[in-house]
């Protein structure tokens, strides 16, 4: 049964692209709804980073100016915002006049900070100053290589394991064979996970099942990176664990959410996909 609360988000609707400035596109999602499914671990840390590649505005000459943008939004802030909504948003600016790049970045600063209900910080890059943008793969070792046989395309954390005997080791592993769909509409959400952890050895086999595990499940990414998380948190009782997800691009925005169970750094460069 579809969720209530998203009837009257834009997603699988029919809109109209704004020819004006409206911040009232934006279009938040309480958080803690989903979360009440899960059993989170104590304190973690992460962000939601989503870059945008569709960013435009006039000058005051009333001449195009064309930029990439990253906006970061806390894992703590009581909303995330829904998709084809910041899609919206950033599209009604292309018609309006602003006096330069810095006044965009403000005015998006507290757009996206109040409907998020937290701090959220944006970058701006004209593309005539912007350098080469890096595209790497997730750093780690790519489980993908492992001959299993895979059965289950709904969650299925019954399948995770750690080796026996108990060792423990710190390792980094990718996947590039994560998807899920999304809730609101049944598309496709294809990505890369990266999980980095201490604690006793994952069996990479039934990592690599469990990711595809998710290949039915309909969630936003922000919660198929939270659910990740937990469930290998507890099924698994790491000392340490990091999930990263980098999900391939749609709409001209993609979106990368990580949770940790420390403070971290993550790489910000693009991978293939993106």
């Amino acid at each position: 049964m579809p969720d209530p609360s998203l009837i009257q988000a834009p997603l699988g609707q029919d809109v109209s692209y704004p020819d004006r400035y409206d911040p009232k596109l934006l279009f938040p999602i309480d958080r803690a709804a989903n979360r009440q499914s899960l059993r989170i671990p104590g304190p973690w840390f992460g962000a939601d980073i989503w870059n945008a590649y569709e960013v435009s505005w006039l000058n005051k000459k009333g001449k195009p100016a064309v930029a990439l943008a990253r906006f970061v939004v806390p894992h703590d802030s009581p909303m995330l915002i829904e998709s084809k909504s910041f899609k919206l948003y950033l599209n009604s600016f292309s018609e309006e006049r602003f006096d330069h790049a810095q006044a965009v970045r403000e005015i998006m600063v507290g757009d996206l900070s109040r409907a998020a209900g937290a701090p959220v910080q944006v970058e701006l890059a004209e593309l005539s100053q912007t350098a080469a943008v890096p595209c790497h793969p997730l750093e780690g070792v790519n489980i993908d290589g492992a001959d299993i046989e895979i059965t289950a395309y709904e969650p299925a954390p019954g399948l995770l394991r750690c080796l026996p005997g108990g060792e423990v080791t710190s390792e980094t592993l990718v996947s590039d064979l994560l998807k899920s769909n999304c809730p609101v509409t049944g598309q496709p959400d294809w990505g890369s996970v990266q999980v980095r952890y201490t604690g006793p050895r994952i069996d990479h086999e039934s990592l690599l099942a469990y990711i595809v595990s998710l290949r039915r499940h309909t969630e936003f990414h922000e919660h198929c990176v939270e659910k990740m998380y937990c469930d290998i948190w507890h099924a698994c009782q790491p000392q340490s664990l990091l999930v990263y997800a980098r999900y391939t691009r749609r709409g001209g925005l993609d979106i990368n959410p990580w949770r940790s169970s420390g403070p971290a750094q993550v790489s910000l460069d693009r991978n293939p996909r993106q």
